[in-house]
């Protein structure tokens, strides 16, 4: 997921996200511990689209504050 798409994501959903994509990441772990991934890349992919939404989401928390 591209920043440009997260960016357009309330804040609210984006938690929902953030979980979501945890769940997916903790499923490939356990599926390439028992057999290994067609693309292993993706275990990458899944870790630094979270990192991007939580950063993001900072930024936004971050924002609310400073506005208030």
């Amino acid at each position: 997921m591209k920043p440009k798409e997260i960016l357009e994501i309330p804040l609210s959903e984006l938690a929902e996200r953030i979980e979501a994509e945890r769940e997916r990441l903790a499923r490939l772990k356990m599926t390439h511990a028992v057999t290994p991934l067609e693309n292993p890349m993706e275990l990458r992919a899944c870790r630094r689209t979270i990192a991007r939404m939580l950063t993001i989401q900072t930024e936004r928390l971050r924002l609310e504050k400073t506005d208030k």
